[in-house]
């Protein structure tokens, strides 16, 4: 196995295990939840179980290999949303501050974004 093949798979395991995980304690977490519909999005209740699926569907295709670059996408736009919302917040407080609260939000980011490049059409 050439080393951009094993490199290639473990950024695939990598950002499957974060969203399923990610995903799953989204519906079994009460405290997660709460902190979820506390975002002010609207219909919070259905956006919470879309995104909670989403997270773990996409998060399993990345896992198989199966349609890498429609998977990651939606994470995407997941993972934009949660740095608008979230994140951007904290800028008030500084820029380290931001940084360090916004760390793996901006890593699963690019490895995404590694992802979609390499994944074939």
């Amino acid at each position: 196995m050439n080393l951009s093949m094993s490199t290639s798979s473990l950024i695939r395991y990598a950002v499957a295990f974060v969203f399923v995980t990610s995903g799953v304690m989204k519906l079994f977490s009460t405290e997660l939840a709460e902190m979820f519909i506390s975002l002010g999005l609207p219909y919070p209740d259905i956006m919470l179980y879309v995104t909670a699926f989403l997270e773990i569907i996409c998060g399993i295709l990345i896992l198989l290999n199966r349609s890498v670059k429609n998977a990651v996408i939606p994470l995407i736009g997941i993972m934009i949303a949660a740095v608008i919302l979230t994140k951007l917040p904290i800028l008030s407080l500084g820029i380290l501050e931001f940084a360090f609260r916004a760390r793996l939000d901006i890593v699963m980011l690019i490895l995404l974004l590694i992802l979609y490049t390499k994944s074939p059409s």
